[in-house]
């Protein structure tokens, strides 16, 4: 729930669609849990007393999917594990986090980089804007690695689980500058 000039704000019909009786509570929760992540981040990067920023980020990107991971749990919502990687699934929709940027960037220059995780990449083509409605059975000696991948991150999140990408910017000194929760949309 969300609070604008004083008056108390229900979650948006989007967040509603998706999320069903969860999304008051996800609204509020996921900024909570985001803010933690980076504190805890921030904590990393200050003990670990280098200049360069890697420990603040390697330590935001593990976090920001454990935190979330604890909200649905304290709804009583599944959490799948993805090759070691906790996410959030509510109502059939699991929570994508992603730092996209590490200065205040609009929405519309979120991307999801080559060098992210093959991880994330099979996640996110698997689950994403226009996912397949699950792969065919191929026989093993005909199975490509992408579609043993594909195969893969459809049993981990669920054949129906769509993604919906927590689009942030943060950086290790001022924290998190914006939040975004999306459902992906397929680009050419």
């Amino acid at each position: 729930m969300s609070v604008l000039g004083g008056h108390p704000v229900g979650p948006s019909a989007w967040a509603v669609e998706r999320f069903g009786r969860h999304a008051g509570a996800l609204a509020v929760a996921v900024p909570v849990q985001l803010a933690k992540a980076h504190g805890k981040a921030h904590a990393a990067h200050l003990a670990a007393g280098l200049k360069k920023r890697s420990p603040y980020g390697v330590a935001l990107a593990g976090l920001v999917r454990e935190n979330p991971a604890e909200a649905a749990r304290e709804l009583g919502e599944a959490v799948r594990d993805v090759r070691g990687y906790e996410y959030a699934v509510i109502n059939d929709h699991a929570l994508f986090p992603f730092r996209y940027a590490d200065r205040p960037r609009p929405l519309d220059r979120a991307r999801l980089p080559a060098n992210a995780s093959p991880t994330r990449h099979r996640l996110f083509r698997a689950h994403g804007p226009q996912p397949p409605e699950g792969p065919f059975d191929v026989d093993e000696d005909l199975a490509t690695e992408e579609y043993l991948g594909l195969r893969e991150a459809f049993e981990e999140l669920g054949a129906s689980t769509r993604l919906v990408c927590v689009f942030f910017t943060a950086d290790a000194k001022n924290g998190i500058h914006a939040i975004h929760w999306v459902a992906p949309v397929h680009v050419e």
